[in-house]
């Protein structure tokens, strides 16, 4: 089942970049390197939520990371 689902984000992501890369011909090198960077950061995560679903999310990563400024601001 986890085979099938990185199998499955894989041809997404694949697609996705197929679809992409002829407009980005015409931008800049950073934006190529932007949409690359965001890509593999998203097919990473993906990957990682589909081996293991209960990891915590992304906003549950912000907020352990601004709690203690919160904290330290409010008082």
């Amino acid at each position: 089942m986890i085979v099938a689902a990185v199998l499955g984000i894989t041809v997404v992501l694949a697609v996705i970049t197929l679809c992409e890369w002829p407009n980005l011909k015409q931008s800049g090198k950073k934006e190529k390197m932007a949409f690359a960077a965001i890509t593999v950061i998203g097919g990473i995560m993906a990957v990682l939520y589909a081996i293991n679903p209960d990891l915590p999310g992304p906003t549950q990563w912000i907020d352990a990371v601004f709690n203690p400024l919160r904290v330290m601001f409010s008082g």
